[in-house]
């Protein structure tokens, strides 16, 4: 009698199976400088940790430049200064990390640095203000804004987390490099 092999293993790569329910949104959640950040799972191959990168020569200065990732190169972008966010972090640089990006949405093999990653999370539809997301005209790779109720000191807040289209930034940065 032989055993048969177990069925694969559905991972965040299949957005067929995790968006079953069109009412709930899946996002990576992260900080850069103060704020808190999102943007949408399927958008993601991996996290790693910040490694060393190298510099290159002419280009915009949000591309911080390249690493050399298991055997691919990668560039990599600065979120905080693509989306010219000037509040400092509190980590050391070796303490962020670098989000690198699924290659279905870009040209080339891309991550892009950020301060920290919190979480991976699921929120309802009617968590996202998409409306409040207008109000910046300049940039509208803003797709909504999260808001997640969290207590603080025996009080309920609404956290609110920017929920941005990164696919949209890619398009700008593709244009420009």
């Amino acid at each position: 009698m032989t055993a048969k092999a177990p069925d694969p293993v559905v991972t965040g790569n299949n957005p067929a199976v995790a968006r079953n329910d069109p009412g709930t949104i899946q996002v990576v959640e992260f900080v850069l400088g103060n704020e808190h950040f999102a943007i949408d799972l399927f958008d993601v191959r991996e996290v790693v940790e910040y490694t060393t990168i190298t510099k290159l020569p002419n280009v915009q200065p949000y591309v911080r430049g390249i690493i050399d990732l298991r055997g691919e190169i990668t560039m990599i972008v600065d979120l905080k200064n693509r989306l010219n966010i000037t509040d400092a972090s509190t980590k050391s640089l070796e303490a962020s990390r670098i989000i690198v990006l699924d290659d279905k949405i870009t040209t080339s093999k891309i991550g892009i640095l950020v301060d920290d990653v919190t979480s991976v999370s699921t929120f309802e539809g009617n968590q996202v203000d998409h409306t409040s997301a207008s109000i910046s005209h300049e940039d509208t790779a803003i797709i909504g804004i999260i808001k997640r109720k969290v207590k603080d000191k025996d009080k309920e807040i609404n956290e609110l987390i920017i929920w941005i289209d990164i696919k949209k930034l890619l398009t700008d940065l593709n244009s420009t490099i």
